[in-house]
């Protein structure tokens, strides 16, 4: 009786052992993650300056979920690129938990389209996905990409700036910008000496002008179209926005704050100065011959305010606040851009700018 006991005992602690083992072995299996489906709604789009105030959604993509085979979260992320870009710089939006649809009204879907590059009164082309993504360490997926043509609208106007600081040169002429068609017109000159003198032009021709019946020893603070004087600028020379409103005729000067590069990869350390393109777009930008190095961006030649990357680097935004140095791997000519809104001197300026170094 006592060997049976024993053996039963032996029987149950064997069982108990391989139930164990069957559930350790238990595994959560994957399909390597499949992608939902996306559409968009309309996919032909004319968008139109009429409707910019109006919040009713112009265009709607709506996706399905993807799936891993198993239980997990999925970030969605919808991504909207031009064609050629091939997915290098896209918009992305991240979706709310729950949520497989993103609208976009007239206002918002323009400045989105013409951020990406598209050109006003032009049907352009734009590719859309949507990318899953999990906590898990498995391989984004995406869905079906969705293509869409757009055709955008120009908010913005120009009026054409010529004087003393080019020459008088039509064929390169400098420019003022009213982003929103308000008649309020804005950008940054530099004006190379005090009192120098100016014209604005509608068009590139000297027979349509803002010009000023003051005396050209003094600045110029109205306007006259078609006026028998030069506009005359501020007393003190450099880097100077000019504020012109149509609306009133007036003009008014403001020393602005400007940017430059410095650092190891700039030649002898020295500070290479940005020009402020008047686009509305770019901000400040050059073209600087760098060694293999790093750099900072920094304002007025001064280091009170300066910009470096943002920790961890991701190679577009810029802050003053525990930036690291911009790194240049290697020597060459690059482009670079510092996107930051234009202030005047005594003016505090954004912490956070975003910037692009490009190679010639």
């Amino acid at each position: 009786m006592k060997n049976i006991f024993l053996k039963f005992i032996a029987f149950g602690a064997v069982a108990l052992l391989l139930y164990g083992c069957k559930k350790d072995l238990a595994m959560v299996t994957t399909n390597g993650g499949k992608g939902g489906t996306l559409t968009a709604s309309p996919s032909t789009l004319v968008l139109q300056k009429a409707s910019l105030n109006d919040t009713t959604k112009v265009i709607n993509f709506t996706f399905t979920k993807g799936n891993y085979g198993f239980s997990t979260v999925i970030t969605n992320t919808l991504q909207i690129d031009t064609v050629g870009d091939n997915w290098v710089n896209p918009t992305s939006v991240t979706m709310a938990a729950g949520v497989y649809t993103q609208g976009y009204s007239t206002s918002d879907f323009n400045t989105l389209v013409l951020k990406l590059g598209l050109k006003g009164g032009a049907a352009g082309q734009l590719q859309v996905r949507v990318m899953y993504s999990t906590s898990v360490n498995l391989p984004s997926v995406y869905s079906n990409v969705v293509n869409v043509t757009v055709t955008p609208f120009y908010l913005t106007s120009w009026l054409y700036v010529v004087g003393s600081f080019q020459g008088y040169s039509l064929t390169a002429p400098d420019s003022l910008i009213s982003a929103t068609g308000n008649g309020i017109y804005v950008g940054v000159i530099n004006f190379p000496a005090s009192l120098s003198q100016f014209l604005i032009l509608p068009a590139k021709s000297f027979s349509t002008k803002y010009a000023t019946t003051t005396p050209t020893t003094v600045t110029s603070t109205t306007v006259k179209y078609g006026g028998a004087n030069n506009l005359v600028g501020p007393t003190t020379a450099g880097q100077t926005i000019i504020t012109f409103n149509l609306n009133t005729l007036t003009i008014s000067f403001a020393a602005a704050n400007y940017y430059s590069v410095i650092g190891s990869a700039t030649a002898g350390g020295s500070d290479v100065n940005l020009k402020y393109v008047n686009d509305g777009v770019t901000g400040w930008a050059g073209t600087v011959p760098m060694t293999a190095g790093t750099f900072k961006i920094r304002q007025n030649h001064d280091v009170t305010y300066s910009w470096g990357d943002i920790t961890p680097p991701d190679g577009k935004d810029a802050t003053d606040v525990n930036g690291t140095s911009i790194n240049v791997a290697a020597a060459g000519n690059y482009k670079v851009t510092f996107g930051i809104p234009l202030t005047a001197t005594g003016v505090v300026p954004a912490k956070t700018a975003t910037y692009t170094l490009v190679k010639q």
